[in-house]
């Protein structure tokens, strides 16, 4: 049984307004239930969705995604659309005017309070509604098993689910791997290298023959430690992370592998081998980096092979960056793979707005997205419109340089839910979609739960507190003994005062809630 929580004034009234519906729902729906043929919803029936906007692809009303997805549904979509820089601060404005709810909000990532709206009602479990949702149910039955996680992952804090699964985009979305310059290992014999040890004598013979150059070109800090740290150690992170090895939750900076990691960047930044600044140099600095032969190998997205590519061919047209097996540590437990990062993190959650009729649309809606039909209109459109088949293959019609997401609006915030990989790939280089075979084939299958757990408010609370502690000391020394401002003569005393913080209770709090949806 989950504690209770304490609720502030404006939940309590959410919750009070829910309360009059008894299960959620009361019969005040003035919508018809005629349904023509081959849409989801009423003619009479309006949807009120918001979705946000991303900067590198700001929503258009002329998008064809959009204009398809109306078509097919019926009814009246009526989108709100925010900026995503906005919407932190626009979200619990929105949750706290509950008569004025929108029946489908799209989140890019789930709201730090979302168990908590849950909990409370304020948005309503897919497995309560399944009457609505037969495709749904059939999608999910009929995946290969390997996928299921895309669903598993969405449980929440009562191992229901109230956040939309997606798939499709796990092919394309945070896909992390070891990247290296091809052309300069090449043209200078050298050898990729398959440990920690080769990965520091080939940096410094690329320093001596590059001397203004930083061979191993981190970034980040701490999130791409992080990212590398499975080559020391399956799964590990510096913080909290799940250890599937062994089943159980760990801490990081408390084990005895983190301060082989820290003597490895240590030795590293003596023989300036990586950035200075790299806890924190900007993405733009360390671009101009990597395209000007100053940066050779480095763990980062896949997206950036054509990213380079692109850009730096145009003077270079040898350049080639490629993609290598991440390198492991010698007396290390990890093996020459990744940690999993690549899921989708965005998706659709129904809102409570005590309307039988409007919340049945909004599920009837989120069921189409998991059809055929659907898949292909978000992820193609249609042909002769937004694409057209070529030698046999399905090819966007767009002229050379157009992103077809600024274009047409496919595999934008808001516009799918389930999606062919194969439209992704199409839009990308032959380079970069093996590069994407060859990481995912050297990932670690399971997904860490950090990146998809919920916490009611009181574990919420407890949990930010100590992180935040537990953050600033462990990034503060951890950076200082890296950087050589403190002698690894001190790490003992380091793992001691760490030790002091209760680390033990923050286990506990992910313990209880994977304990819910595991």
């Amino acid at each position: 049984m989950k504690k209770l929580i304490t609720l502030t004034l404006a939940t309590v009234m959410l919750l009070a307004l829910c309360a009059c519906g008894g299960n959620g729902t009361v019969g005040n729906s003035e919508v018809s239930y005629d349904i023509p043929e081959g849409k989801v919803i009423p003619d009479d029936a309006v949807v009120n969705i918001t979705i946000q906007s991303h900067s590198s692809w700001p929503y258009n009303e002329n998008w064809k995604v959009w204009e398809y997805i109306k078509e097919s549904v019926g009814g009246t979509l009526d989108l709100s659309v925010i900026p995503t820089s906005d919407f932190k601060t626009k979200f619990p404005l929105i949750m706290a005017a509950s008569d004025e709810l929108p029946d489908l909000i799209n989140f890019q990532g789930k709201h730090s309070s979302f168990a908590n709206y849950c909990s409370q009602g304020a948005f309503l479990a897919f497995d309560d509604y399944l009457e609505f949702m037969p495709d749904y149910v059939e999608f999910w039955e009929n995946v290969p098993e390997d996928e299921k996680w895309m669903q598993d992952v969405r449980k929440s804090f009562d191992g229901k689910i109230y956040y939309s699964p997606t798939h499709g985009l796990e092919r394309s979305t945070n896909i992390r791997g070891w990247l290296y310059r091809k052309d300069i290992f090449e043209k200078h014999n050298l050898k990729t290298p398959e440990t920690m040890d080769e990965l520091y004598e080939v940096c410094k013979t690329l320093k001596e023959l590059y001397p203004d150059s930083y061979p191993f070109s981190i970034r980040s800090g701490f999130n791409n430690i992080s990212v590398i740290g499975s080559s020391w150690k399956p799964n590990f992170m510096t913080g909290v992370y799940y250890d599937f090895e062994n089943e159980k939750w760990c801490y990081g900076a408390t084990e005895p592998v983190m301060r082989e990691i820290v003597e490895f960047f240590k030795k590293m930044v003596e023989a300036k081998l990586v950035p200075e600044d790299f806890f924190t140099i900007n993405s733009a600095m360390w671009e101009e980096l990597v395209s000007t032969d100053r940066g050779f190998i480095m763990p980062e997205y896949q997206v950036r092979i054509d990213f380079f590519n692109n850009i730096a061919r145009k003077n270079n047209p040898e350049f080639t960056m490629a993609a290598c097996l991440p390198p492991r540590a010698e007396n290390g437990m990890g093996l020459n793979m990744l940690n999993k990062y690549n899921f989708d993190p965005t998706g659709y959650a129904v809102c409570n707005t005590r309307d039988e009729g409007r919340i049945a649309n909004a599920f009837r809606i989120l069921n189409w997205f998991y059809t055929d039909e659907a898949c292909e209109l978000v992820s193609w459109g249609k042909e002769g419109e937004t694409y057209e088949i070529v030698d046999g293959e399905k090819q966007f019609i767009a002229e050379e340089g157009q992103n077809v997401q600024s274009l047409y609006g496919f595999n934008t915030l808001g516009s799918h839910i389930r999606h062919d990989p194969a439209s992704i790939d199409v839009s990308i280089s032959e380079e970069q979609a093996s590069v994407t075979d060859f990481l995912l084939d050297n990932t670690y299958p399971h997904l860490n739960p950090t990146h998809y757990l919920e916490f009611t408010d009181e574990q919420d609370a407890k949990r930010a507190d100590i992180i935040t502690m537990l953050g600033s000391f462990v990034s503060e020394n951890v950076q200082k003994f890296i950087l050589g401002q403190k002698p690894m003569s001190e790490w003992d005393e380091f793992s001691k005062e760490l030790s002091e913080f209760p680390i033990d209770e923050l286990l506990a709090i992910y313990e209880e809630a994977y304990n819910e949806v595991k």
